[in-house]
């Protein structure tokens, strides 16, 4: 039963990769993909033409905020040696 079943998916497999491998050999795609490679900037073209440009709109919109800066300040200054000799 085991046998079967492997001789079975080594052909699906095989018979998968050659289907495959026929596709991408074949002249339609060949030329296919010569075309597209040789137009690809006339293709970016007209692509742009239809993006609309949007207006900026973010004029003062991120304000910052400091007070974090203020509470470190603020703080006990820490140092390092001070922690390993307690």
């Amino acid at each position: 039963m085991y046998k079967i079943l492997n001789i079975l998916m080594i052909i699906l497999i095989t018979f998968f990769i050659s289907i495959v491998l026929k596709y991408y050999a074949s002249n339609k795609n060949i030329k296919n993909k010569d075309y597209i490679r040789s137009n690809i900037e006339q293709i970016f073209k007209d692509k742009i033409i239809d993006i609309p440009i949007l207006k900026n709109d973010t004029n003062n919109v991120i304000e910052f905020n400091d007070t974090f800066e203020n509470e470190m300040n603020e703080e006990k200054k820490r140092s390092f040696w001070d922690l390993i000799k307690k």
